[in-house]
């Protein structure tokens, strides 16, 4: 598809058009991911909100010293990562705001690393999805470090793949107006590409809804497609699946909610744009996932009949969007997953991070 005739379907408002989408989108769910639904058992752990930036959607971040603000150790980050596998997590999802304390013995990579060993020393079974192409930027930046010694040194402390988030949207137009502190969209695509060829996967997201078009949606998708293809072009894995992270305002600085009119995402433009998405991406970037936190439960399972196969994760907690004002939760029990699933009389089955399946253990009766 080019990307022109992704903008056309973005643009259509006739209800039967979009029913065709829809169809079109759920066919190749169906042909490229199977019937079957996937979740992961995860837990979310967001070590600390204080940050340097000040992006203009963001209501996570805190300055050291405010209100709210806060910093885990890593007594208590092995504590919250203890529960997860009490749990049955097999993967914790670490990221955290830009905090220049955040050193150890004046390195921030040591930091970084210092926290990741603490959980794989313990749980070295557990799969580490951590650390943003932001983050890796902010440690590259800090210690004059290359993209590539950052993500080779936290890949042997135990990081088993990478978020694909802090994208946004890929278009620096917009993120002169979303987040002008943050890396620019060439910079995004250089880490990730860098993170691939060094043998780690990533994630890929995109945060809409908010003042993007749908021509710098097109470009967005565009621009993941390029990298996933470049990816496979080398042998690498690359990206292991699309996120789709409607815009939260409720909560969000009074300017950019001023701007874009409304505190909580439209469904109807959700499910169109990731119908889109399977449209565009499918072969490439196969498992597409709707974020349950954003768009509540129920939006998340009707996401599932317009071209996303897999679910989510438990989260087990969730701060970033939580404290934007989103009103889906911040933890979701697997039996609630498994529920959602089943009503729409299709299969369910529990995944690793990297979509391997794993077997659930059967229920034992007395």
């Amino acid at each position: 598809m080019s990307p022109k005739a992704g903008v056309t379907l973005l643009q259509q408002t006739e209800p039967a058009a979009i029913v065709a989408i829809r169809e079109a989108a759920d066919q190749l769910r169906q042909q490229q991911a199977g019937n079957t639904v996937t979740y992961v058992i995860n837990r979310n752990i967001n070590f600390t909100n204080i940050c340097e930036q000040h992006c203009s959607f963001c209501a996570f971040r805190r300055d050291a010293g405010d209100e709210g603000a806060y910093w885990l150790d890593n007594a208590k980050v092995l504590e919250k990562a203890t529960d997860a596998v009490q749990r049955g997590a097999t993967e914790i999802c670490m990221q955290g705001g830009l905090n220049l304390e955040a050193k150890l013995n004046g390195s921030s990579l040591a930091y970084y690393c210092q926290v990741v060993e603490t959980i794989t020393r313990q749980f070295p079974h557990l799969h580490l999805h951590a650390f943003s192409p932001q983050e890796v930027q902010f440690i590259a930046r800090e210690d004059n470090l290359s993209y590539s010694e950052v993500i080779a040194a936290l890949q042997a402390a135990g990081v088993g793949s990478m978020p694909g988030t802090a994208a946004e949207v890929l278009d620096d137009e917009v993120r002169r107006i979303l987040c002008p502190e943050k890396t620019d969209s060439a910079t995004w695509l250089e880490i990730v590409a860098t993170a691939h060829r060094v043998g780690m996967p990533t994630t890929s997201t995109m945060l809409s809804g908010h003042i993007e078009t749908p021509e710098q949606q097109i470009k967005h998708l565009d621009l993941l497609r390029s990298l996933q293809q470049s990816a496979q072009d080398r042998g690498d894995r690359g990206i292991t699946e699309f996120i789709l992270l409607p815009f939260v305002g409720q909560e969000a600085p009074k300017p950019l909610r001023r701007r874009v009119g409304r505190d909580q995402p439209v469904l109807a433009d959700a499910l169109l744009l990731m119908a889109v998405a399977r449209i565009y991406l499918g072969r490439w970037i196969p498992n597409h996932q709707p974020s349950w936190v954003k768009l509540g439960l129920a939006g998340a399972t009707e996401a599932l009949t317009w071209g996303c196969n897999d679910i989510g994760g438990t989260l087990m907690e969730e701060h970033i969007t939580s404290m934007a004002g989103a009103q889906g939760g911040t933890c979701m029990e697997v039996d609630t997953l498994q529920a959602a699933i089943s009503s729409l009389g299709r299969p369910h089955q529990q995944r690793d991070t990297l979509y391997n399946a794993i077997a659930t253990p059967a229920l034992v009766t007395s």
